[in-house]
């Protein structure tokens, strides 16, 4: 709540102000040239450097416990500078295949198209799997601790002992986990990215997202060339290596990457940022309380064929989350439905709680099909293989009272499935 706060910029405001200007005056001529040195790091221009951004920045790097951090416009302008900024055309990439499905087309869309290849592991489990993909000119490797939808989470720990071997940075997604539950540095992670628009602001009313630098890569004793971080920034010039020490990587996205990228962030979302995570712990017990107990009642209910939720007992899971996530599975998860397609467009349908919309982490619950939405644009052998089923449903859990949660739940699946549990009704897509 405190941190990054800088009472004597403010007028004493107890609230950091929002500074809405694009750049800032010099004090003298001398000034201005140290500003575009970087031998001064004082204000420059909004795309790299705000008053705002620093305290919801200061914020994010002291829940993680990373040594700096960058707020940027969105999550996939957190992922895109951060792996744009490791692995150039003719590299290399390697992905846990289940990723928020926005990341996986950024990877196989545009990332392709840039010359950046990214490869797949199908079971994060499996070492040789991991060991099997690595290769010469492998930049980075990605995943999210809470993959988004199917909870399947993801032992950092593990993975981070294979990357440190070979000398990869290791890049890892905690919109969906959040500090309170993990926090990737202590099990191993280099870099953390969020999409702060989720949890961390928690009311979806404003895009951000945030890279953290955990300070612990050794980029130039990398047995890979990083030649952005290792290589003087210009004639005359050290390497940000060699200028910023713990904080190369840091300094290299917010004035190297982001700054040419441009995916500037408005302070005002800044500003809502910095509110959202003064409520973070509140927020999260109640969404966990809240999704726990709507995965164990849809557990037992007849209408439903599966639950994909970390949190209960039989899930293959269920061991990671107790070990690495102490006892929590977070609150973004799946069920499916008996009766495919029909009974899940009846059930959505009937649903007047629970909004329908493609947000997570928002403090309202949300449900969503898939099939139809997020992953419409993959094959039906990649859903397959993802489980992205036909009766398949995503909710995000927020901190509504649960009974009326559940009482949505039961009376939907009601007009789904009746009280025997099976498809009732006609399809609702017939003919579509």
């Amino acid at each position: 709540m405190h941190a990054g706060e800088r009472e004597e910029r403010n007028f004493s405001a107890r609230v950091t102000p929002i500074y809405l200007s694009a750049a800032y005056r010099f004090d003298s001529f001398d000034e201005a040239e140290a500003r575009f040195t970087g031998a001064d790091q004082g204000q420059l221009y909004s795309r790299n450097l705000n008053p705002t951004h620093l305290v919801a920045e200061d914020r994010v790097a002291s829940l993680e416990g990373g040594v700096g951090a960058i707020a940027v416009g969105s999550g996939q302008a957190a992922i895109t500078a951060v792996l744009l900024g490791l692995a150039g055309g003719g590299e290399h990439l390697i992905a846990t295949a289940s990723l928020y499905s926005g990341t996986r087309v950024l990877f196989d869309r545009t990332f392709r198209r840039l010359g950046v290849d990214v490869d797949y592991v199908r079971d994060p489990r499996n070492a040789a799997e991991w060991e099997g993909l690595i290769r010469p000119d492998t930049k980075a490797v990605f995943l999210e601790t809470i993959p988004n939808p199917k909870c399947d989470l993801i032992d950092v720990r593990a993975v981070a002992a294979i990357t440190r071997r070979h000398g990869i940075p290791l890049v890892v997604d905690n919109t969906v986990a959040t500090p309170y539950i993990i926090r990737p540095f202590e099990h191993g992670a280099d870099v953390v990215v969020h999409s702060s628009t989720k949890f961390l602001t928690g009311h979806g009313a404003a895009l951000s997202g945030v890279i953290v630098d955990g300070g612990t890569f050794d980029w130039a004793g990398s047995p890979r060339a990083y030649p952005g971080l290792t290589e003087p920034v210009g004639p005359g010039k050290p390497s940000y290596v060699e200028e910023y020490g713990r904080h190369a990587l840091e300094a290299y996205l917010r004035f190297g990457i982001v700054n040419d990228l441009g995916p500037a962030l408005s302070p005002v979302n800044s500003f809502l940022l910095q509110q959202g995570i003064e409520t973070l712990s509140l927020r999260m017990a109640k969404h966990l309380e809240n999704a726990a107990a709507i995965a164990h009642w849809l557990n037992d209910h007849p209408a439903v064929e599966s639950v994909d939720f970390a949190g209960l007992p039989d899930n293959e899971y269920f061991p990671i989350a107790q070990e690495r996530f102490g006892g929590h599975a977070g609150s973004v998860f799946s069920f499916t439905i008996r009766g495919g397609r029909r009974s899940a467009a009846r059930f959505f349908d009937a649903l007047r709680v629970f909004s329908r919309m493609t947000n997570i982490g928002d403090v309202r619950s949300m449900a969503l099909h898939p099939a139809t939405t997020t992953h419409a644009g993959f094959t039906v052998n990649e859903r397959s293989r993802l489980g992205i089923g036909e009766g398949l449903i995503r909710l995000s859990v927020g901190i509504e009272t649960v009974a009326d949660l559940v009482a949505d739940l039961d009376q939907a699946l009601h007009a789904a499935c009746g009280d025997a549990g099976m498809p009732t009704g006609p399809d609702p897509a017939a003919g579509a």
